[in-house]
């Protein structure tokens, strides 16, 4: 079976070309990893940004999009993609289990949290050290948190975290944060979060669980360990092509290359959401790729 469109991740940018492609009448496959279809905004906690839906959860945002897939008549499957070959006319998409044929392909694999890299971050992952602070702030009631970034990421994490931990230290290499102003002015006014600036982690301590961080600020150099409990780290995201061969041309940093209308480098796939090049990756730039991708592919296809 030759599909009109396959789509590669069911985060927001997927599924909204999927629901565009569908009432576009095209014979659409969404293709992912997960069996649960949301991607990131799966562990958001609160969509604050997203018209007409202020507050409303990641997950009842991801599951809104996902039913209204269902509701079209969207077919999913499971597979990671390994390599994409081209020929020509159509394309092959393989995983390890199976090959699928399309006429073309909307890239929307997302990103993933970029990791800080000290010493203690991968022994204690999961045991005090966390990517997702909806996740996992839970566990850390009434105790002291660390959170390390500069972003709206960060902001919201630190935010959130004030919530219901003790103490919240919000730990930023730079002198100003990158944030929405906002979220940093929020950030000011809540008393149980304290600003350390101009500072890194070296390391993080602990032997079963996260005892502690040792920092240095940048500018002094002077060095301490901060007791804390847990650390989250929100310093950015990493493009999820790496596992991929014969991607479109990408950026420095492995981003697909592609402007507003989604087209890369190769006629036929395109490149939608957090994956792609582009100054802004928030879930309403996403499902806009989504729809581009699809109107760009009607072109496409003629």
């Amino acid at each position: 079976m030759i599909y009109d469109v396959i789509v590669v991740g069911a985060g927001p940018a997927g599924l909204s070309a999927a629901i565009y492609g569908k009432r576009a009448g095209r014979n659409i496959l969404v293709l992912d990893t997960s069996s649960i279809s949301g991607g990131q905004i799966l562990s958001t906690y609160e969509i604050d940004n997203y018209p007409g839906m202020p507050g409303i959860s990641g997950e009842a945002l991801a599951q809104a999009m996902a039913d209204h897939c269902m509701k079209l008549g969207v077919e999913f499957a499971r597979g990671r993609v390994t390599s994409i070959i081209d020929k020509g006319d159509t394309k092959e998409l393989v995983t390890k289990k199976a090959s699928f044929e399309t006429k073309a392909i909307i890239l929307a694999t997302g990103a993933t949290n970029r990791k800080l890299g000290c010493k203690g971050e991968e022994e204690l992952s999961g045991v005090g050290v966390s990517y997702c602070a909806t996740c996992d702030g839970a566990f850390f009631k009434d105790k002291t948190v660390a959170v390390v970034g500069g972003g709206d990421v960060a902001l919201e994490d630190a935010i959130y975290l004030a919530r219901f931990c003790e103490k919240v230290y919000l730990i930023h290499r730079r002198d100003e944060f990158r944030g929405a102003m906002v979220l940093q002015e929020q950030v000011k006014a809540t008393d149980k979060i304290q600003i350390i600036y101009d500072t890194v982690v070296e390391e993080i301590l602990g032997q079963d669980k996260v005892e502690a961080l040792h920092i240095k600020n940048k500018k002094t150099e002077a060095e301490e360990d901060l007791k804390v409990d847990g650390v989250f780290i929100a310093v950015g995201n990493m493009p999820n092509t790496g596992s991929i061969k014969g991607l479109p041309n990408q950026d420095e940093g492995g981003y697909i290359i592609a402007d507003e209308t989604c087209a890369t480098s190769v006629p036929g796939i395109y490149a939608a959401g957090d994956v792609r090049t582009k100054q802004l990756r928030q879930v309403i730039t996403a499902t806009a790729d989504g729809a581009n991708a699809i109107a760009s592919i009607e072109k496409y296809l003629g």
